[in-house]
């Protein structure tokens, strides 16, 4: 007789959401992660009173009800504007591209005169329908904008010219004729207050949690544990890469405490030259209004993804679409697995939609939200 009905995988977001539904199912549960830590990319480590972000930022937005209600029976979540700064060579400007970020491009001061400039540089650029990133961008802000602000960054985050990018991602780029400068066109938006990983700890009350267990490495003597597995790792590792490597970008962090109050005065400035080696600089403190004597800043460098290295976002071209689907289906005809999440299903996933993604797979088990 197996000990637990499901061996949970990851204790980020899917395996937290899955776990705590089970549980309150009456099923049995273990979830292991191969961290010192749970949470997974969304763990916040407290430094000098402030809550930081040990894996980039993370802030919560939604439109879905249903997910805002849940993840507030876990935390109480702040009034955070995700309002980011672009800094080209000294220059700044606001993000989203908006009123502000026109005005101070072009010295446009009414939405008429900043469509008319963006309509003008896409004829000039002779676009009509965008094959790649390059195009994508330059239809939606024109060609100053791109070239400022879009491109450079963008060739940093992903590795690759602009040109040989997939225009869909940047297709949810905000482009605003207003003044208004919040990132997200959410509904729902907010920091957890205490933190994300306090957030994941009262998903997880009264389930039991190994960590730094390699499922991997011990495969078949957990697999006998549990009658289920929910599987969050990446699904390539998961059959040994087999029929190849997937590919990601990943993304790595110098994290300093610095001993003044106030280094940029905001949580996100985008360095958006080529020049800068780091993509961009997050000042923790402001994600919850913080008023501590220090301050900590991280530095975030893109970079290729290579065995190892934390894989952060799918490269979500062709040839990577196809091998998934290769892998996709092998794990069809693992009965005992459920693949999950951002790696075991190779997509990109706001936080939002790896929770409603959770809550949808225990509701396809027959599982009512509490």
């Amino acid at each position: 007789m197996s000990q637990y009905d499901y061996l949970v995988v990851g204790a980020g977001l899917y395996g937290a959401v899955f776990a705590r539904e089970a549980a309150d199912a009456g099923k049995k549960v273990l979830v292991i992660d191969k961290r010192p830590n749970i949470a997974g990319n969304v763990y916040t480590q407290e430094i000098e009173g402030i809550n930081v972000h040990v894996y980039g930022a993370h802030i919560f937005h939604t439109n879905n009800r249903r997910v805002w209600n849940y993840v507030n029976r876990f935390a109480e979540f702040n009034r955070f504007t995700n309002s980011p700064v672009a800094n080209y060579h000294g220059e700044l400007y606001s993000l989203p591209f908006n009123m502000y970020t026109f005005n101070r491009m072009w010295g446009v001061t009414t939405p008429q005169e900043a469509a008319e400039k963006i309509q003008e540089q896409r004829r000039a650029a002779g676009i009509t329908e965008p094959k790649n990133l390059e195009e994508q961008a330059i239809s939606l802000v024109g060609t100053d904008i791109y070239e400022k602000l879009v491109k450079g960054y963008t060739e940093k985050q992903w590795g690759r010219p602009c040109d040989q990018l997939p225009a869909f991602i940047i297709k949810r780029l905000p482009v605003r004729l207003t003044f208004d400068n919040n990132y997200f066109n959410a509904l729902y938006q907010g920091i957890p207050m205490g933190g994300y990983t306090k957030m994941v700890e009262h998903m997880l009350e009264g389930i039991e949690v190994r960590l730094e267990t390699d499922y991997l490495e011990d495969k078949a003597e957990l697999d006998a544990l549990a009658d289920k597995v929910v599987y969050t790792g990446p699904i390539d590792a998961y059959f040994a890469y087999r029929l190849g490597t997937l590919e990601y970008r990943s993304v790595r962090f110098e994290t300093q405490v610095l001993d003044i109050p106030n280094f940029q005065g905001n949580a996100a400035v985008n360095y958006t030259d080529r020049e800068t080696p780091w993509t961009r600089i997050i000042e923790h403190k402001w994600f919850e209004f913080g008023d501590q004597p220090k301050t900590v800043i991280s530095r975030e460098y893109s970079s290729e993804w290579h065995p190892g290295d934390e894989p952060y976002y799918p490269v979500n071209d062709g040839k990577n679409g196809q091998l998934y689907g290769e892998y996709k289906k092998l794990a069809a005809q693992e009965k005992k697995v459920i693949f999950g999440g951002r790696l075991g299903e190779y997509k990109y996933y706001d936080m939002d939609a790896v929770i409603a993604s959770a809550l949808d797979q225990c509701a396809s088990l027959g599982w009512e939200e509490k």
